[in-house]
This record gives structure tokens, C-alpha cells and sequence, in this order.
């Protein structure tokens, strides 16, 4: 008698850039155990070559601290040529190290030292932002004032000119214009593109709008994103 087989799932693929080997090697045991692969780079330039080779890779965990090529070297880089999402491991209290790390296209950033748990829930949650975008591929195309969004080809263009978008700008972008002309408040933004419930003091959401209006600003002179003080953000309709 045959019997049907049942080919498993692909684990999710997971690269850690970081010189405290001591660190890394604790992270990859308990990823692994979590059900993820796990690749281990010790240092910026090494870890920047292999994001680039590996085209597996579906998350970094990138360290800002370290000699030589540091976290924000790799991102640059990095972004250059990948929209390959990066939560950026920064130190704790340090405002400035997540602050440019957004700016530069980080997708999110987890003081240390941090809980092991945490750690896999913003892992998580990060993909759960990955599979929403994806889902919005069924999605019909969107524009609005010169600004187009392609859902099935995953493309934006403002005045005809090609955004380079990380997939968490999309995913902003795509939600205010499939509202364009409504208030989309920032709950709905953690909840629907970064796929966690928004936390008091987050900063996250107003610096990947800025990074958005920065790029449409540079395709086109007038403002597109308009900030409502102490609720959310609406994107415009033409005049």
C-alpha cells in the first residue's frame, strides 16, 4: 500500500552579524531550537558579503557596535542593493543608534541586553509584515496624486520615477493610499504593516513616513503625507 508523503515546510533563514561571538553563539542554539536556520557572521564585512551572495537570507539581526565596518556601514551597503529586512540589535537607551538605524532602512531594532522570547516575537512579527505585503500582491494596483503603487510587481513610482522602497515603507505606503484622503492612525499602521500593537514612545512609524516622504519629495515638489498632530497620518489627494 503507498502512502501519500508530505514534504516539510522550509525553515525561515536567519543571518546574525555580531563580534561577540559568546552572544552569537547562545542566539543561534536558541533560534535553531525555535525552528529557524541559522548563518553567523562576526564581523561587518564578512556579514555584508554574505547577505549579498546568499539569497536565502529572509532576515538579519545586524549589531551597530562593532570594529572596522559597523552595523550602519553593513545597512548602507546593504540597502544599496537589498530590501532584505534588518532588525538592528542597538544598545540599550541610546536613542540615536535607533533613530539612524530607521533612517538608513532598518526595519526595527531591539535593545540589548533583551529577552531571548522578545527577540523571536520581533522575528515573528517581522514576518508576519513580510506575508502581509505579500498577500496585497492579490491586490489591485493603487495610485493616487502621481503616486503609484503596484501590488503585483511589487514597484512605486512618483511623477513616473521609481521609488527604491524598503518592504516596510511599502507596506506604509500601500495602507495610506488604499485610504487616501482618510486618517490612518498609527495603531493601524503597527497593527497592520508591523504586525505588533503599538508601543508608547515608538518612534519606529515616524521614521520610516519620514525616510517615505523624503523619496517622494525627491520625485516631486509638493507635500504627499500630511501629519495629523497626535493621531496619524493622511495621504493627500490632488488638489
Amino acid at each position: 500500500m503507498s502512502t501519500l508523503t508530505q514534504t516539510a515546510p522550509v525553515a525561515q533563514s536567519l543571518l546574525i552579524i555580531d563580534d561577540d561571538t559568546e552572544l552569537t553563539e547562545m542566539l543561534q542554539s536558541y533560534l535553531q531550537h525555535s525552528g529557524y536556520q541559522v548563518k553567523v557572521a562576526s564581523d561587518g564585512n564578512s556579514g555584508l558579503e554574505i547577505a549579498r551572495a546568499d539569497n536565502s537570507i529572509d532576515l538579519i539581526l545586524l549589531d551597530v557596535m562593532m570594529p572596522g565596518m559597523d552595523g550602519f556601514d553593513v545597512l548602507k551597503a546593504l540597502r544599496q542593493t537589498h530590501i532584505t529586512p534588518v532588525l538592528m540589535l542597538t544598545a540599550r537607551g541610546d536613542d540615536y543608534d535607533r533613530i539612524l538605524g530607521l533612517e538608513l532602512g532598518a526595519d526595527d531594532y531591539l535593545p540589548k541586553p533583551f529577552n531571548h522570547r522578545e527577540l523571536v516575537a520581533r522575528i515573528k512579527a517581522l514576518f508576519r509584515r513580510q506575508a502581509l505585503t505579500s498577500g496585497a500582491r492579490q491586490q489591485q494596483d493603487v495610485s493616487h496624486n502621481q503616486v503609484t503603487l503596484s501590488v503585483s510587481r511589487q514597484i512605486v513610482t512618483c511623477h513616473g520615477e521609481q521609488l527604491s522602497l524598503t518592504g516596510t515603507e511599502f507596506g506604509i505606503l500601500h495602507l495610506l493610499l488604499v485610504n487616501a484622503g482618510s486618517l490612518v492612525t498609527k495603531e493601524d499602521i503597527s497593527d497592520k504593516v508591523l504586525g505588533k500593537p503599538l508601543q508608547a514612545y515608538d518612534r519606529s512609524i515616524d521614521m520610516h513616513v519620514s525616510n517615505l516622504r523624503k523619496k517622494l519629495a525627491a520625485a516631486g515638489d509638493e507635500e504627499k503625507i500630511k501629519t495629523i498632530r497626535g493621531a496619524g497620518y493622511l495621504f493627500m489627494l490632488a488638489s
